[in-house]
């Protein structure tokens, strides 16, 4: 299971710092990554770390912006956003799949419901 907190409402400039919890199953053996999905559009990859890795992998336009973090002892995936755009606005959701990073949405096997967040101009 993948528990999302976080989302909320912020100001265009602002900061946010998004949390993802696994529970059931052995976390250090999962890449985990984040995706968003903004209304009307289709699922996008933002983010993704696997256990160890030393750079992880960051949509190139969010390159500067987005930062995730895991700890493997709180089986815990972080995404830190910073400078929010209005088009940042989305359902931001946590995902798993055993093996190594992808971007594409139907290579992970496990979802969280997800977290909105809403950037306002």
């Amino acid at each position: 299971q993948l528990v999302e907190s976080g989302g909320g409402l912020v100001q265009a400039g602002g900061s946010l710092r998004l949390s993802c919890t696994m529970s059931g199953r052995t976390f250090s053996y999962y890449v985990m990554a984040w995706f968003r999905q903004a209304p009307w559009k289709e699922r996008e990859f933002v983010a993704a770390r696997a256990w160890g890795e030393s750079f992880p992998q960051i949509a190139d336009s969010l390159q500067g912006r987005f930062t995730i973090y895991r700890d493997n002892a709180k089986n815990t995936i972080w995404l830190q956003v910073n400078s929010l755009k209005p088009d940042d606005t989305a359902v931001y959701y946590c995902a798993a799949r055993f093996g190594c990073g992808e971007t594409l949405a139907e290579r992970y096997d496990y979802w969280g419901e997800g977290t909105q967040v809403t950037v306002s101009s």
